[in-house]
């Protein structure tokens, strides 16, 4: 089946004008180079691979993970010297490389649990070797017994002997270190801890813990504040939700299950996931998304499309929200192909806060792609800053 087509007068990166997918991926790993996650001439060394077999998800898993093995040893070249910083920075991006390659990979055989182990060694490394942010590596416990790892960052720039604090889960297909590289120098710097989290369906979560998709991912959001409440180094009294992509889904359902949580940020909307699903699969692979059809089934442990319907059944938000009190961002980009902007609008009138915003980013702005995939130096900085004025950072 030919891939989707990026746009036919795209306003946005399209490395690959022929496929969406994959130009969506090219630029989450452009983006990625301000905060270190890249490095451009890598990202174009290997598209140029890859546009000998356009759509061959085989070879993009193959010049990834090649790349990522490059760079690990570029890595280990300079550990062993005793160069702890360049080390930390070769590692960090050979994680988001691994990361990409294994990205479209289905079914996730021992190849792709290979590459995804491998990440996140690398980005263990990068951890241990670098200067900053503090970071610890933690585990939260839901209380019906689900393992979520998770990394732990200390607010930085503040006199408060405990900072609020943020949590941070992924979205359909992406992972807490994607999320840590996108998000956790500006969250720090502004004052906030953060907690990224693993959540069920998402990173070593499903590959590692068999935690799989569930549509009350609050028992995610409130296992995150249980941890928050056993440290002495935060306010456990300011904590804040923010979620990326289907964590539109995630973080106002923890928000408005949990009063525990302050500040919701929803980094793109979800309000229907059965409906998007639906029109997907209907579509025969002619609708716009991140990752191959065939993920959704794996995240739910579906065995059929019918069956994840099924399960997807509870992943609505109408009747949710209303209950939500704390204040409340939504952003989301006017293009964007994956989630309508009328799936936005709903969510937001739908949302019980006084106190709501929403953002939509257009063509003319820049941003106006799925999750401001286009232009993420003008939707993130823009969330970050809302939410330490919430949380009073």
């Amino acid at each position: 089946m030919p891939p989707v087509k990026a746009a036919g007068k795209a306003t946005w990166f399209t490395y690959f004008p022929e496929d969406y997918r994959w130009s969506a991926s090219i630029c989450m790993l452009v983006s990625a180079a301000q905060w270190g996650g890249s490095d451009i001439g890598e990202v174009d060394r290997v598209g140029r691979e890859l546009r000998k077999g356009l759509g061959d998800d085989e070879l993009w898993f193959r010049e990834w993970t090649k790349m990522g093995g490059r760079v690990r040893g570029l890595g280990m070249t300079e550990e062993r010297k005793g160069n702890r910083l360049s080390a930390a920075a070769h590692y960090k991006r050979a994680c988001l490389y691994y990361q990409i390659g294994d990205r479209f990979r289905q079914p996730k055989d021992k190849k792709a649990l290979d590459a995804f182990r491998t990440s996140v060694d690398c980005f263990r490394r990068y951890l241990r070797l670098t200067d900053r942010p503090r970071t610890e590596r933690v585990t939260i416990a839901t209380r019906d017994g689900e393992k979520l790892p998770a990394y732990f960052v200390h607010a930085e720039n503040t006199w408060k002997a405990k900072p609020p604090v943020v949590v941070l889960f992924d979205g359909l297909d992406t992972s807490k270190e994607i999320v840590f590289i996108r998000a956790a120098d500006g969250l720090a710097r502004r004052g906030m801890s953060c907690l990224f989290v693993d959540g069920p369906g998402t990173g070593e979560a499903i590959r590692f813990h068999k935690s799989y998709l569930r549509d009350d991912y609050e028992a995610a959001g409130s296992a995150a504040i249980d941890y928050i409440e056993t440290r002495g180094d935060v306010d456990a009294k300011k904590v804040g939700i923010m979620a990326v992509s289907l964590g539109g889904y995630y973080a106002p359902r923890c928000a408005s299950m949990d009063r525990r949580f302050k500040a919701c940020v929803a980094w793109g909307a979800i309000w229907n996931y059965h409906a998007t699903w639906k029109h997907r699969f209907e579509s025969a692979g002619k609708a716009a998304q991140g990752v191959p059809t065939e993920y959704i089934n794996w995240v739910l442990n579906a065995k059929t499309e019918a069956e994840a319907l099924k399960k997807l059944e509870g992943f609505r938000l109408d009747g949710v929200v209303r209950r939500m009190r704390c204040p409340f961002l939504l952003t989301h980009g006017e293009d964007d192909r994956q989630v309508p902007l009328r799936d936005a609008r709903a969510l937001f009138r739908a949302v019980g806060s006084k106190d709501k915003t929403m953002q939509v980013y257009t063509r003319k702005t820049g941003g106006a792609q799925h999750c401001q995939n286009d232009y993420l130096s003008i939707g993130l900085p823009f969330m970050q800053d809302w939410m330490r004025d919430k949380l009073g950072a």
